[in-house]
């Protein structure tokens, strides 16, 4: 089967759930709506154009190899915004802030980032899909818009080092090797040395044969990008425990 494969890391990442009040946590992994929206990026759809980001949306399937969810860091945040008047428009930021006749209140909240995290992403499309491939795989190594982890203060890395190919296995095409980021011998060290790597998929529950596989409900599935308005779909889970040769 083809697969188009790539490595998301950044210094810092933040995959968005389900947020209530004033806190914003982290999953430990990218989202299904984090890596269509990152895909819609590189292939320059905006979030108004329903029509083509439905056709992304319909036609995508995807796993996520987890080998290292980083380090949770929390940051306080505050914002300033004005009261809401319906008969005001702010066109900029300096607007808001500057604006005579009007109260600014501030907002706290608590906003969760995964820090020095590495995950692997393997997406294949349906039959239907009016994208293909290359033309995705293109868009990742030449993207329209800029490419984020999650959030726009959280760039990558690293290059996405995007390439297409044929295995017979969605865990092999999660187990594809990309260059070092840094020099051999020192990257597990850097990551931490995990001691267990994640494989998170949809469809057969059978594509990742080995260990106890987990089976949940995840709000991730986008209905509509622009109205951040989500719907539940299965996604299945496995842990493998990993054995490490730590250089001298």
């Amino acid at each position: 089967m083809d697969y188009l494969v790539f490595r998301l890391y950044g210094a810092m990442a933040s995959w968005g759930e389900a947020a209530v009040g004033g806190d914003r946590p982290s999953a430990t992994y990218p989202s299904r709506s984090a890596i269509i929206g990152l895909l819609a990026a590189a292939l320059g759809i905006k979030r108004e154009d329903n029509v083509r980001m439905g056709e992304l949306i319909s036609c995508v399937r995807l796993a996520v190899k987890q080998s290292s969810a980083g380090v949770l860091n929390r940051d306080f945040h505050t914002a300033q915004v004005p009261s809401f008047n319906k008969k005001v428009v702010h066109n900029t930021r300096k607007d808001e802030l500057s604006g005579e006749g009007h109260k600014l209140n501030t907002i706290l909240s608590k906003r969760d980032y995964r820090c020095d995290g590495l995950w692997t992403v393997a997406v294949w499309l349906t039959e239907e899909s009016k994208f293909d491939l290359t033309q995705l795989s293109t868009a990742l190594c030449k993207p329209k818009f800029t490419l984020y982890l999650g959030r726009k203060s959280c760039p990558l890395s690293a290059p996405v080092s995007a390439r297409q190919i044929s295995c017979e296995s969605l865990r092999q095409a999660l187990d594809t090797e990309f260059p070092l980021l840094l020099s051999e011998g020192k990257e597990q060290f850097w990551l931490r040395l995990p001691k267990q790597v994640t494989y998170y998929w949809q469809g057969n529950k059978d594509d990742i044969h080995g260990g106890h596989v987990e089976t949940h409900q995840v709000w991730d599935q986008p209905i509509d990008k622009l109205r951040w308005q989500f719907t539940s779909r299965e996604e299945h889970r496995v842990t493998k425990e990993l054995v490490h040769h730590v250089p001298k």
